[in-house]
């Protein structure tokens, strides 16, 4: 491939979402403007972006102010989010195969997973908080709750999609089912995993940011500095900037998982082809 075709490729993937970008700062100015004519009374509302960099992000080392403290806050976060994530990628494929292996197992687990997918989390932060506390454990419970069904349900679905065809050989081979599992089954639901996982990951960043504004005890993640900022009118900059921090905190994540996932199953399964 030619640099200027390359050139090419790279422009056309990145203009759509510069313009898209650019189009929604615009509608933030106007409606800024617009809206609120009396400056003190748009910052402490809706800043212009310009205020959220400045007030928001800047100085970007100071020790009180600016981004060095939200990445402080940022990081118990990204703690809870990585371990919550894991231990939902554990359990969601281990619940998965169990309910794979049998019928009766899958019609009595699977509408519990859904009772669980469905249970407003704030209705049971008090129940929460006297079964683990109002630390790390807790944090983490929210995080799996959040995170365990999309892991679930898209490898199950991954599981249960294996060729017919496949399956016959299988039995013509005398194949067990363990090595039916391991060898015809798993791979097979390796790209609705990976799915499965990039949508639990966005939940992950959810779940550990709706934690940290509800459980202030232990370390203070990035939605406790968001909570303290909302109520405070002449900080709504900082308040930006710790949300728009933990967006791309939540991008990053997607990214990575989306970027580990094309890596696992890009030499065999076309989901993972090069889009244009």
């Amino acid at each position: 491939m030619s640099s200027e075709t390359r050139s090419t490729s790279w422009f056309s993937k990145v203009w759509p979402p510069a313009v898209t970008f650019a189009g929604f700062i615009g509608v933030w100015y106007a409606y800024s403007g617009l809206k609120y004519d009396i400056a003190a009374r748009r910052i402490n509302t809706l800043p212009f972006p310009h205020e959220v960099i400045r007030d928001g992000f800047l100085p970007l080392w100071d020790s009180k102010n600016g981004l060095r403290p939200i990445l402080g806050y940022l990081w118990p976060t990204l703690k809870v989010t990585i371990v919550g994530l894991a231990v939902s990628v554990v359990l969601g494929v281990l619940i998965a195969v169990l309910m794979n292996l049998s019928k009766s197992t899958e019609r009595a687990i699977f509408p519990y997973a859904v009772v669980l997918q469905t249970v407003p989390i704030l209705a049971i932060t008090p129940l929460l908080t006297q079964l683990f506390g109002e630390e790390f454990g807790v944090r983490l419970v929210v995080v799996v709750l959040i995170a365990i069904f999309p892991v679930i349900t898209n490898t199950l679905f991954g599981l249960q999609s294996a060729d017919r065809l496949h399956h016959d050989l299988f039995t013509l081979n005398r194949a067990n089912r363990v090595t039916r599992l391991l060898k015809l089954e798993l791979p097979g639901a390796m790209p609705a995993m990976m799915t499965g996982v990039r949508i639990a990951s966005g939940g992950a960043v959810i779940g550990a940011v709706v934690a940290d504004f509800f459980f202030t005890r232990g370390e203070k993640g990035i939605g406790f500095y968001i909570r303290v900022k909302q109520q405070r009118a002449a900080e709504r900059p900082e308040m930006f900037a710790g949300t728009i921090m933990a967006s791309l905190f939540g991008i990053v994540m997607f990214l990575i998982i989306g970027f580990v996932s094309t890596r696992a199953i890009r030499n065999w399964h076309e989901s993972a082809s090069t889009r244009t």
